[in-house]
Protein backbone atom coordinates (compact mmCIF):
# COMPACT_ATOMS: atom_id res chain seq x y z
CA UNK A 1 0.00 0.00 0.00
CA UNK A 2 1.60 2.75 -1.03
CA UNK A 3 2.24 5.29 2.58
CA UNK A 4 1.50 8.92 1.97
CA UNK A 5 -0.23 11.20 5.02
CA UNK A 6 -3.43 10.05 3.62
CA UNK A 7 -3.11 6.54 5.17
CA UNK A 8 -1.22 8.15 8.52
CA UNK A 9 -2.93 8.85 11.86
CA UNK A 10 -4.59 12.44 11.60
CA UNK A 11 -2.64 15.12 13.06
CA UNK A 12 -3.51 18.69 12.86
CA UNK A 13 -1.58 19.07 9.96
CA UNK A 14 -2.37 16.24 8.38
CA UNK A 15 -6.10 17.32 8.80
CA UNK A 16 -5.72 20.46 7.04
CA UNK A 17 -3.88 19.31 4.11
CA UNK A 18 -6.71 17.04 3.62
CA UNK A 19 -9.30 20.16 4.03
CA UNK A 20 -6.81 22.01 1.56
CA UNK A 21 -7.60 18.92 -1.15
CA UNK A 22 -11.12 18.43 -0.56
CA UNK A 23 -11.55 22.29 -1.48
CA UNK A 24 -9.77 22.27 -4.30
CA UNK A 25 -11.78 18.82 -5.43
CA UNK A 26 -14.97 20.71 -4.62
CA UNK A 27 -14.22 24.89 -5.99
CA UNK A 28 -11.58 24.06 -7.92
CA UNK A 29 -8.12 26.09 -8.17
CA UNK A 30 -7.44 28.59 -5.59
CA UNK A 31 -5.18 31.31 -4.55
CA UNK A 32 -2.79 31.00 -1.18
CA UNK A 33 -4.92 33.44 0.51
CA UNK A 34 -8.75 31.77 -0.20
CA UNK A 35 -7.19 28.71 1.09
CA UNK A 36 -6.05 30.10 4.29
CA UNK A 37 -9.26 31.75 4.67
CA UNK A 38 -11.23 28.85 4.22
CA UNK A 39 -9.46 26.77 6.49
CA UNK A 40 -8.77 29.01 8.86
CA UNK A 41 -4.94 28.99 8.92
CA UNK A 42 -2.53 31.93 8.59
CA UNK A 43 -1.32 32.51 5.31
CA UNK A 44 2.55 31.67 6.66
CA UNK A 45 0.37 28.02 7.60
CA UNK A 46 -1.26 28.03 4.47
CA UNK A 47 2.02 28.73 2.54
CA UNK A 48 4.01 25.64 4.28
CA UNK A 49 1.25 23.46 3.99
CA UNK A 50 0.85 23.76 0.19
CA UNK A 51 4.30 23.87 -0.14
CA UNK A 52 4.57 20.31 1.42
CA UNK A 53 1.79 19.16 -0.64
CA UNK A 54 3.66 19.90 -3.70
CA UNK A 55 6.90 18.20 -2.77
CA UNK A 56 4.93 15.06 -2.03
CA UNK A 57 2.72 15.59 -5.41
CA UNK A 58 -0.76 15.86 -4.75
CA UNK A 59 -0.88 19.49 -5.63
CA UNK A 60 0.96 21.89 -8.48
CA UNK A 61 1.25 25.81 -9.34
CA UNK A 62 -1.21 26.79 -11.94
CA UNK A 63 0.63 30.43 -12.47
CA UNK A 64 -1.03 33.64 -12.10
CA UNK A 65 -4.59 34.10 -12.08
CA UNK A 66 -6.43 36.48 -14.48
CA UNK A 67 -7.74 39.02 -12.29
CA UNK A 68 -6.83 42.67 -14.32
CA UNK A 69 -4.99 45.50 -12.02
CA UNK A 70 -2.92 44.90 -8.96
CA UNK A 71 -0.34 42.08 -7.78
CA UNK A 72 -1.66 38.67 -9.36
CA UNK A 73 -2.15 35.95 -6.68
CA UNK A 74 -0.75 32.45 -7.80
CA UNK A 75 -3.29 29.65 -8.58
CA UNK A 76 -2.91 26.15 -6.90
CA UNK A 77 -5.10 22.83 -7.83
CA UNK A 78 -5.18 19.10 -7.34
CA UNK A 79 -1.92 17.55 -9.20
CA UNK A 80 -4.22 14.89 -11.69
CA UNK A 81 -0.75 12.51 -11.50
CA UNK A 82 -0.86 12.34 -7.97
CA UNK A 83 -2.18 9.24 -7.89
CA UNK A 84 -5.25 6.81 -9.25
CA UNK A 85 -7.97 5.15 -7.97
CA UNK A 86 -9.98 1.97 -9.20
CA UNK A 87 -13.73 1.43 -9.18
CA UNK A 88 -15.32 -2.10 -9.54
CA UNK A 89 -19.61 -2.22 -10.20
CA UNK A 90 -20.38 -5.91 -10.28
CA UNK A 91 -23.79 -7.23 -11.34
CA UNK A 92 -24.96 -10.95 -11.78
CA UNK A 93 -22.65 -11.81 -14.24
CA UNK A 94 -20.77 -9.06 -15.40
CA UNK A 95 -18.90 -6.30 -14.11
CA UNK A 96 -17.60 -2.62 -15.24
CA UNK A 97 -14.32 -1.56 -13.86
CA UNK A 98 -13.40 2.32 -14.23
CA UNK A 99 -9.97 4.19 -12.81
CA UNK A 100 -10.19 8.11 -12.68
CA UNK A 101 -7.19 10.26 -11.50
CA UNK A 102 -6.34 11.90 -8.58
CA UNK A 103 -8.59 15.03 -10.24
CA UNK A 104 -11.60 12.78 -10.67
CA UNK A 105 -10.91 12.87 -14.15
CA UNK A 106 -11.96 9.45 -16.23
CA UNK A 107 -8.49 7.52 -17.20
CA UNK A 108 -9.81 4.43 -18.21
CA UNK A 109 -13.46 2.56 -17.88
CA UNK A 110 -14.61 -0.89 -19.53
CA UNK A 111 -18.12 -2.40 -19.64
CA UNK A 112 -19.74 -5.76 -19.63
CA UNK A 113 -16.72 -8.02 -17.95
CA UNK A 114 -17.65 -11.64 -17.37
CA UNK A 115 -17.13 -12.04 -13.97
CA UNK A 116 -19.51 -12.74 -10.51
CA UNK A 117 -19.54 -12.66 -6.95
CA UNK A 118 -20.32 -15.38 -4.84
CA UNK A 119 -20.92 -15.75 -1.01
CA UNK A 120 -17.35 -17.54 -0.44
CA UNK A 121 -13.88 -16.02 -0.23
CA UNK A 122 -12.48 -17.80 -3.04
CA UNK A 123 -14.90 -15.79 -5.18
CA UNK A 124 -13.37 -12.75 -3.53
CA UNK A 125 -9.78 -13.85 -4.76
CA UNK A 126 -10.99 -14.67 -8.28
CA UNK A 127 -12.20 -10.75 -8.10
CA UNK A 128 -8.77 -9.68 -6.72
CA UNK A 129 -6.88 -11.23 -9.51
CA UNK A 130 -9.83 -9.98 -12.15
CA UNK A 131 -9.00 -6.53 -10.95
CA UNK A 132 -5.22 -7.18 -11.77
CA UNK A 133 -5.14 -8.26 -14.97
CA UNK A 134 -7.48 -5.36 -15.04
CA UNK A 135 -4.63 -2.97 -14.26
CA UNK A 136 -1.49 -5.15 -16.44
CA UNK A 137 -3.59 -3.92 -19.99
CA UNK A 138 -3.23 -0.43 -18.72
CA UNK A 139 -0.33 2.08 -19.25
CA UNK A 140 -1.19 3.33 -15.27
CA UNK A 141 1.91 1.45 -12.75
CA UNK A 142 0.14 -0.22 -10.18
CA UNK A 143 2.27 1.43 -7.27
CA UNK A 144 0.64 4.62 -8.42
CA UNK A 145 -3.18 2.91 -8.04
CA UNK A 146 -4.06 4.15 -4.24
CA UNK A 147 -7.44 2.83 -3.63
CA UNK A 148 -10.13 0.77 -4.48
CA UNK A 149 -13.74 1.10 -4.55
CA UNK A 150 -16.24 -1.92 -4.61
CA UNK A 151 -19.95 -1.42 -5.80
CA UNK A 152 -22.55 -4.81 -5.19
CA UNK A 153 -26.43 -4.62 -5.06
CA UNK A 154 -27.72 -5.42 -1.78
CA UNK A 155 -27.71 -3.38 1.95
CA UNK A 156 -24.62 -2.36 1.98
CA UNK A 157 -22.80 -0.91 5.10
CA UNK A 158 -19.52 1.14 4.17
CA UNK A 159 -17.80 1.41 7.32
CA UNK A 160 -17.84 -2.00 8.51
CA UNK A 161 -18.27 -3.60 4.82
CA UNK A 162 -21.00 -5.99 5.80
CA UNK A 163 -23.43 -7.01 2.68
CA UNK A 164 -26.47 -8.50 3.44
CA UNK A 165 -25.85 -10.67 0.19
CA UNK A 166 -22.29 -11.56 0.44
CA UNK A 167 -21.48 -12.25 4.20
CA UNK A 168 -19.10 -15.34 5.31
CA UNK A 169 -19.16 -17.32 8.20
CA UNK A 170 -15.54 -15.93 9.75
CA UNK A 171 -17.60 -12.53 8.79
CA UNK A 172 -14.71 -11.10 7.30
CA UNK A 173 -15.67 -8.72 4.78
CA UNK A 174 -15.33 -8.54 1.46
CA UNK A 175 -13.18 -5.22 2.00
CA UNK A 176 -11.02 -6.50 4.41
CA UNK A 177 -10.03 -9.78 2.36
CA UNK A 178 -9.32 -7.17 -1.04
CA UNK A 179 -7.34 -4.90 1.17
CA UNK A 180 -5.26 -8.18 1.87
CA UNK A 181 -4.40 -9.64 -1.56
CA UNK A 182 -4.25 -6.47 -3.22
CA UNK A 183 -2.25 -4.31 -0.67
CA UNK A 184 -4.66 -1.27 -1.21
CA UNK A 185 -7.03 0.81 1.04
CA UNK A 186 -10.70 -0.26 -0.26
CA UNK A 187 -13.89 0.67 0.48
CA UNK A 188 -17.22 -1.52 -0.13
CA UNK A 189 -20.85 0.29 -1.01
CA UNK A 190 -24.11 -0.43 -2.19
CA UNK A 191 -24.28 0.28 -6.24
CA UNK A 192 -26.98 2.80 -5.74
CA UNK A 193 -24.97 4.94 -3.71
CA UNK A 194 -22.15 4.92 -6.01
CA UNK A 195 -24.28 5.43 -8.74
CA UNK A 196 -25.02 8.44 -7.04
CA UNK A 197 -22.09 9.97 -6.17
CA UNK A 198 -20.73 8.67 -9.50
CA UNK A 199 -23.32 11.77 -11.17
CA UNK A 200 -22.89 13.92 -8.81
CA UNK A 201 -18.61 14.18 -8.91
CA UNK A 202 -17.86 12.55 -11.78
CA UNK A 203 -20.56 14.10 -13.85
CA UNK A 204 -19.70 17.52 -12.94
CA UNK A 205 -23.26 18.22 -11.20
CA UNK A 206 -23.61 21.84 -9.51
CA UNK A 207 -27.14 20.76 -7.40
CA UNK A 208 -26.30 20.30 -3.70
CA UNK A 209 -29.47 18.05 -2.92
CA UNK A 210 -29.99 15.65 -5.44
CA UNK A 211 -31.83 11.99 -5.55
CA UNK A 212 -30.65 9.29 -8.18
CA UNK A 213 -33.07 6.35 -8.65
CA UNK A 214 -31.56 3.37 -10.05
CA UNK A 215 -33.92 1.47 -12.39
CA UNK A 216 -32.17 -1.77 -12.64
CA UNK A 217 -33.29 -5.71 -11.73
CA UNK A 218 -34.30 -3.81 -8.48
CA UNK A 219 -35.19 -0.36 -7.37
CA UNK A 220 -32.64 1.51 -5.48
CA UNK A 221 -31.76 5.01 -4.71
CA UNK A 222 -29.03 7.56 -3.39
CA UNK A 223 -29.05 10.61 -2.05
CA UNK A 224 -26.90 13.72 -1.80
CA UNK A 225 -27.96 15.98 1.25
CA UNK A 226 -26.25 19.52 1.53
CA UNK A 227 -23.72 18.25 -0.98
CA UNK A 228 -23.18 15.21 1.23
CA UNK A 229 -23.65 11.17 0.51
CA UNK A 230 -26.45 10.04 2.73
CA UNK A 231 -25.46 6.86 3.93
CA UNK A 232 -28.13 6.43 6.90
CA UNK A 233 -27.40 5.82 10.90
CA UNK A 234 -26.26 1.70 9.49
CA UNK A 235 -25.32 2.51 5.65
CA UNK A 236 -29.03 1.01 4.68
CA UNK A 237 -30.41 4.03 3.33
CA UNK A 238 -32.09 4.23 -0.40
CA UNK A 239 -34.04 1.18 0.04
CA UNK A 240 -36.83 2.75 -2.01
CA UNK A 241 -37.59 -0.30 -4.01
CA UNK A 242 -39.52 -1.30 -0.51
CA UNK A 243 -41.60 1.77 -0.04
CA UNK A 244 -45.40 0.22 0.54
CA UNK A 245 -46.63 2.00 -2.46
CA UNK A 246 -48.31 -0.61 -4.81
CA UNK A 247 -51.86 -2.19 -3.69
CA UNK A 248 -51.32 -5.10 -5.78
CA UNK A 249 -51.01 -7.72 -3.57
CA UNK A 250 -47.60 -9.38 -5.33
CA UNK A 251 -45.09 -10.36 -2.83
CA UNK A 252 -41.78 -8.57 -3.00
CA UNK A 253 -38.50 -10.53 -2.81
CA UNK A 254 -37.73 -9.11 0.99
CA UNK A 255 -40.91 -10.82 1.90
CA UNK A 256 -43.23 -7.96 2.56
CA UNK A 257 -46.55 -7.31 -0.04
CA UNK A 258 -47.04 -3.99 -2.42
CA UNK A 259 -43.57 -2.54 -2.71
CA UNK A 260 -42.97 -0.04 -5.03
CA UNK A 261 -40.14 -2.37 -6.29
CA UNK A 262 -42.92 -5.14 -7.88
CA UNK A 263 -44.32 -2.67 -9.94
CA UNK A 264 -41.48 -0.54 -10.73
CA UNK A 265 -38.28 -2.40 -11.54
CA UNK A 266 -36.56 -4.62 -14.43
CA UNK A 267 -38.17 -7.70 -11.80
CA UNK A 268 -41.51 -6.26 -12.35
CA UNK A 269 -41.05 -5.52 -16.22
CA UNK A 270 -40.16 -8.72 -16.70
CA UNK A 271 -43.10 -10.65 -14.97
CA UNK A 272 -45.83 -7.97 -16.47
CA UNK A 273 -44.48 -8.64 -20.23
CA UNK A 274 -44.77 -12.17 -19.24
CA UNK A 275 -48.49 -12.02 -18.04
CA UNK A 276 -49.31 -10.29 -21.02
CA UNK A 277 -47.88 -12.83 -23.44
CA UNK A 278 -49.83 -15.81 -21.46
CA UNK A 279 -52.78 -13.34 -22.11
CA UNK A 280 -52.20 -13.61 -25.58
CA UNK A 281 -51.51 -10.30 -26.57
CA UNK A 282 -49.50 -9.49 -29.76
CA UNK A 283 -45.91 -8.59 -29.78
CA UNK A 284 -42.55 -9.31 -31.73
CA UNK A 285 -41.55 -11.30 -28.44
CA UNK A 286 -44.88 -13.95 -28.96
CA UNK A 287 -42.98 -16.56 -31.35
CA UNK A 288 -39.27 -16.36 -28.87
CA UNK A 289 -41.89 -16.65 -25.87
CA UNK A 290 -43.86 -19.59 -27.09
CA UNK A 291 -40.51 -21.43 -28.43
CA UNK A 292 -38.81 -20.61 -24.86
CA UNK A 293 -41.81 -20.43 -22.37
CA UNK A 294 -39.52 -16.98 -21.16
CA UNK A 295 -38.15 -13.45 -21.67
CA UNK A 296 -35.23 -11.94 -20.04
CA UNK A 297 -34.68 -7.86 -19.98
CA UNK A 298 -32.71 -7.80 -22.98
CA UNK A 299 -35.11 -8.85 -25.11
CA UNK A 300 -37.76 -6.47 -24.07
CA UNK A 301 -35.12 -3.94 -24.34
CA UNK A 302 -34.83 -4.80 -28.06
CA UNK A 303 -38.38 -5.02 -28.56
CA UNK A 304 -38.75 -1.39 -26.95
CA UNK A 305 -35.30 -0.28 -29.59
CA UNK A 306 -37.98 -1.78 -32.52
CA UNK A 307 -41.33 0.22 -31.50
CA UNK A 308 -42.82 -3.13 -29.85
CA UNK A 309 -46.13 -1.54 -28.76
CA UNK A 310 -46.74 -3.95 -25.94
CA UNK A 311 -42.87 -3.52 -24.38
CA UNK A 312 -43.28 0.14 -24.76
CA UNK A 313 -46.63 -0.13 -23.05
CA UNK A 314 -45.26 -2.20 -19.88
CA UNK A 315 -42.59 0.20 -19.91
CA UNK A 316 -45.02 3.47 -19.80
CA UNK A 317 -46.92 1.37 -16.77
CA UNK A 318 -43.52 1.28 -15.34
CA UNK A 319 -42.93 4.78 -15.12
CA UNK A 320 -46.26 6.06 -13.94
CA UNK A 321 -45.67 3.27 -10.93
CA UNK A 322 -42.22 4.87 -10.52
CA UNK A 323 -43.48 8.85 -11.12
CA UNK A 324 -46.15 8.14 -8.25
CA UNK A 325 -43.45 7.13 -5.88
CA UNK A 326 -41.21 10.29 -6.74
CA UNK A 327 -43.75 12.72 -6.25
CA UNK A 328 -43.68 11.58 -2.84
CA UNK A 329 -39.99 11.58 -2.67
CA UNK A 330 -40.17 15.16 -4.08
CA UNK A 331 -42.84 16.20 -1.97
CA UNK A 332 -40.89 14.66 1.28
CA UNK A 333 -37.53 16.34 0.31
CA UNK A 334 -37.90 18.75 -2.10
CA UNK A 335 -34.24 18.34 -4.19
CA UNK A 336 -33.26 20.64 -6.55
CA UNK A 337 -32.42 17.32 -8.93
CA UNK A 338 -34.13 13.71 -9.39
CA UNK A 339 -31.74 11.62 -11.86
CA UNK A 340 -33.30 8.46 -13.25
CA UNK A 341 -30.35 5.92 -14.09
CA UNK A 342 -30.05 2.12 -13.96
CA UNK A 343 -30.14 -0.97 -16.87
CA UNK A 344 -33.91 -0.36 -17.73
CA UNK A 345 -33.43 3.42 -17.26
CA UNK A 346 -30.81 3.87 -20.06
CA UNK A 347 -32.72 0.92 -21.98
CA UNK A 348 -36.01 2.07 -22.27
CA UNK A 349 -35.04 6.12 -22.16
CA UNK A 350 -38.10 8.52 -23.41
CA UNK A 351 -40.05 5.43 -23.11
CA UNK A 352 -39.77 5.66 -19.45
CA UNK A 353 -39.25 9.22 -19.14
CA UNK A 354 -42.58 10.74 -20.17
CA UNK A 355 -44.98 8.70 -18.09
CA UNK A 356 -42.75 9.60 -14.79
CA UNK A 357 -43.26 13.11 -15.71
CA UNK A 358 -46.71 12.75 -16.34
CA UNK A 359 -47.46 10.81 -12.87
CA UNK A 360 -45.43 13.59 -10.96
CA UNK A 361 -47.21 16.47 -12.51
CA UNK A 362 -49.96 14.91 -11.43
CA UNK A 363 -49.34 13.91 -8.01
CA UNK A 364 -46.54 16.19 -6.62
CA UNK A 365 -47.69 19.42 -5.06
CA UNK A 366 -46.87 22.34 -7.55
CA UNK A 367 -45.07 24.90 -5.87
CA UNK A 368 -42.55 21.23 -5.25
CA UNK A 369 -42.57 20.52 -8.92
CA UNK A 370 -41.04 24.03 -10.04
CA UNK A 371 -37.82 24.13 -8.15
CA UNK A 372 -37.36 20.38 -9.61
CA UNK A 373 -35.28 18.82 -12.34
CA UNK A 374 -35.98 14.96 -13.35
CA UNK A 375 -33.30 14.16 -15.85
CA UNK A 376 -31.90 10.64 -17.21
CA UNK A 377 -28.42 9.85 -16.44
CA UNK A 378 -25.43 11.42 -17.73
CA UNK A 379 -23.03 8.88 -17.18
CA UNK A 380 -25.18 5.84 -17.87
CA UNK A 381 -23.13 2.77 -17.41
CA UNK A 382 -20.24 4.57 -15.91
CA UNK A 383 -21.76 6.31 -13.31
CA UNK A 384 -21.43 3.46 -10.21
CA UNK A 385 -17.62 2.21 -11.02
CA UNK A 386 -16.79 6.37 -10.91
CA UNK A 387 -18.73 7.12 -8.04
CA UNK A 388 -16.88 3.68 -6.67
CA UNK A 389 -13.51 5.00 -7.60
CA UNK A 390 -14.16 8.73 -6.42
CA UNK A 391 -15.78 7.40 -2.82
CA UNK A 392 -12.44 5.47 -2.30
CA UNK A 393 -10.64 8.93 -2.71
CA UNK A 394 -13.62 10.56 -0.44
CA UNK A 395 -13.00 8.56 2.54
CA UNK A 396 -9.33 8.32 2.18
CA UNK A 397 -9.81 12.45 2.53
CA UNK A 398 -12.01 11.93 5.25
CA UNK A 399 -14.92 13.71 3.42
CA UNK A 400 -17.25 10.98 3.99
Amino acid sequence: MRETFLEKKDTKNSLLKKQILYLCIEHGEHSISAISEAIGASVPTATKLIGELMEEGFMIDLGKSGTSGGRRPSIYGLNPEAGYFMGVDIRNTHASMAITDFKGGLKVFKDDIPMSLEANEESVHRLAASIRDFMSGTDIPWNKLMGLGVSIPGRVNPVTGYSNLYSFDDKRPISQILQEDLNLHVVLENDSRAMTYGEYLGGGLKEKNMLYVNVSWGLGMGMILGGRLYCGTSGYSGEFGHFPLLDNGIMCRCGKVGCLETGASGSALVRKMVEKLQSGRASSLAAKFKADGKVNLNDIFQAIKNEDSLAIEVVEKLGLNLGRGLAGLINIFNPELVVIGGKVAVAAGDYLMLPIHTAIKRHVLNIANKDTSIKLTQLRQKAAPTGAALLVRSRMLGIL
